[in-house]
């Protein structure tokens, strides 16, 4: 959503303090976490990581310096390509990930929701 209406982002800045469509949000996705067996401080935990990741990936990339499409990763890399002797890893880490030709940022935010999924499940099978 945030993607899709970037507008929203400095709405929610500007907001002092959260209406009641965003406290019924809060609520569901609280209820939802708690009624799949999450205690409730995993389930803040949880909606915490969420909200944070959603929200921080949301705001990294609407002030990207590129528009993410086909071939905008790999023209901005190529655009900045910082020195191998200064900055070895970063060097690498776009090699690779640019010499395939199928990288996409928009891509990462389902490989770190991934992540953080797998976390809280690791938690909740802990937990039980």
């Amino acid at each position: 959503m945030l993607v899709r209406h970037p507008w929203a982002i400095g709405m929610i800045e500007a907001r002092p303090r959260p209406g009641t469509p965003l406290l019924r949000h809060f609520d569901r996705v609280l209820g939802c976490l708690v009624n799949s067996g999450f205690s409730a401080a995993l389930a803040t935990h949880a909606f915490s990581a969420l909200d944070a990741y959603t929200y921080g990936f949301a705001l990294t990339e609407s002030t990207l310096p590129f528009t993410p499409a086909d071939g905008a990763e790999q023209s901005f890399a190529e655009e900045v390509a910082p020195s191998p002797d200064e900055y070895p890893h970063l060097v690498r880490t776009l090699g690779e990930l640019m010499g395939s030709g199928t990288y996409s940022f928009a891509d990462e935010f389902d490989v770190g929701l991934d992540l953080i999924l797998d976390g809280f499940e690791q938690r909740l099978t802990q937990a039980s």
